[in-house]
């Protein structure tokens, strides 16, 4: 071969030139339209992510937020984060992160799902670029841009609700936005590099475990599973030479969720909150709990599995494996060796996370837990990774095999489109009933005000239930009243009425 020659050789097609292709930086030929459809392709689900942001202009409070709400503008964030600690449940960090929302009001609201969007997306699109190139591996310009939408779609909107996964910035904050920032805990240790990069990486899950703890239980709890499995999986996916620093940042990690925890449950607002609700340890973990909480986790997974949508986190994962290729000449420092054998393991840290959640959810919900769907979010994101990993070990085995490959390459992004409108309709259909709400929500908080600051001291408020969000006088007047205290608060007056109409 002629010196300068490339490595590659491309024939001709008959009476043509040659098929372009250029090199990725990396020895491996791309095709210029490989790059062109997998960007495209992404306009799917990045299309249902704005649209989801779009419809976040009607997101009015509800539920918890009326007592967040008039706290935070008589007391400050600062307020909020106390309240949280000495009355509510002890979580430190979930109370600074809603009191971050509470402080615009309803913009705040508003603006929670457009902004949450964006975060989730970016964290798991930089995660997924990583792992691809620390593991030696290359694709495409446009496939990290196209697993990371289809992993964010199908985790934010392939639930049996999604106002409260998404819209419900109380409930988003601690079992939607917590699971992905566990998530991104990773990205340092990946572009670690140096003796600081190291150290950086170190610091930062230590302090993300602190601080998971304080945010939500449920995320801290699949985060230790998946930490300390990780330990003895190390040995099959983490290259020797820096095998024991990823063993410290595990280490480093549970630690700081210990912690973490230590601060939670010697908390005042907790121990108020497991005395209200007889959620203590003897409960939790008496064999009825453990049962009845097994029962209704098999629940939940009936539910989950059956949900189709979730088929675009796996055609996401095919692709991925039909297009990655290794990278010449790069040491990679992750080696996913034995890969049946951790994708196997990955889904055992998913079902045994999945129920320890259920089970630290139980006393609280009893048998409700099976309707407490945004309760799930916190292991479903371990599900969604699950699933990709397990479309690219089928990619990479139809790719080796020859099996054909376009023809499976069009059926996924085929599958990657009906997944992404499966979950447009229903997302649709949420819009609209959003819409309605505010229009009624907006126009009697006009009447509430002006009635208020003339002085009524007593008025009547009419509930405007969505989604199972918790209203003042739900169930035709009949449910429980606990927010119609805060929503008297927030409007300055001394209680509120029911009213079947909207003044």
């Amino acid at each position: 071969m002629a010196a300068g020659a490339s490595s590659v050789a491309i024939p001709r097609q008959p009476g043509g030139r040659p098929r372009p292709r250029r090199e990725n930086g990396h020895g491996v030929s791309v095709r210029p339209w490989t790059t062109i459809w997998t960007l495209s392709l992404s306009m799917l689900p990045l299309g249902l992510l704005a649209m989801a942001a779009w419809l976040g202009r009607h997101v009015r409070p509800g539920a918890d937020e009326w007592c967040f709400l008039p706290a935070v503008r008589d007391h400050g964030v600062s307020g909020l984060v106390g309240k949280f600690y000495f009355t509510d449940n002890g979580r430190l960090t979930n109370g600074l992160l809603v009191g971050l929302y509470a402080k615009f009001g309803v913009a705040g609201h508003q603006w929670f799902a457009p902004v949450s969007a964006v975060v989730v997306l970016g964290l798991l699109w930089a995660v997924t670029a990583l792992l691809l190139s620390r593991s030696g591996r290359t694709v495409p310009r446009g496939v990290p841009l196209l697993v990371a939408s289809m992993v964010t779609a199908v985790f934010l909107f392939a639930t049996p609700n999604t106002y409260k996964t998404f819209y419900w910035p109380a409930s988003s904050v601690s079992h939607t936005v917590a699971p992905v920032l566990a998530c991104a805990a990773v990205i340092p240790l990946l572009r670690a590099r140096t003796r600081r990069g190291r150290i950086a990486a170190l610091a930062t899950v230590l302090v993300t475990g602190l601080l998971l703890a304080t945010l939500s239980e449920e995320a801290a709890v699949v985060a230790l599973v998946v930490l300390v499995g990780a330990l003895p999986l190390s040995r099959w996916t983490v290259a020797e030479r820096v095998r024991s620093y990823a063993r410290t940042w595990c280490l480093l990690g549970i630690a700081g969720i210990g912690a973490g925890t230590l601060v939670l449950v010697t908390s005042p607002g907790s121990r108020h909150r497991r005395e209200r609700y007889g959620a203590g340890t003897t409960s939790m973990l008496a064999p009825d709990s453990l049962i009845a909480s097994l029962r209704a986790y098999s629940d939940i997974l009936v539910t989950v599995f059956t949900t189709w949508q979730y088929v675009g986190a796996v055609a996401a994962g095919v692709l991925l494996g039909l297009l990655a290729r290794i990278r010449q000449g790069h040491t990679p420092i992750a080696t996913p060796g034995r890969p049946l054998f951790l994708l196997s393991a990955a889904a055992l840290a998913f079902l045994v996370s999945g129920y320890l959640c259920t089970v630290i959810t139980y006393p609280l919900f009893g048998a409700r837990v099976v309707t407490a769907t945004r309760t799930w979010n916190d292991y479903l994101l371990l599900y969604v990774m699950v699933l990709v990993g397990a479309g690219v070990l089928l990619g990479h085995a139809l790719r080796t095999r020859r099996w054909r490959t376009g023809v499976m390459t069009a059926v996924c992004a085929a599958l990657c489109a009906v997944a992404c409108a499966g979950l447009a309709v229903p997302l649709g259909h949420l819009g609209k009933d959003m819409a309605v709400r505010a229009q009624k929500w907006d126009h009697q908080d006009h009447w509430l005000r002006a009635r208020a600051a003339a002085g009524a001291k007593v008025l009547p408020y009419t509930p405007m239930p969505l989604s199972g969000m918790g209203e003042p006088f739900g169930g035709n007047g009949h449910g429980r009243a606990w927010p119609a205290r805060c929503v008297a608060d927030y409007y300055h007056l001394t209680r509120i009425t029911y009213s079947k109409r909207p003044h």
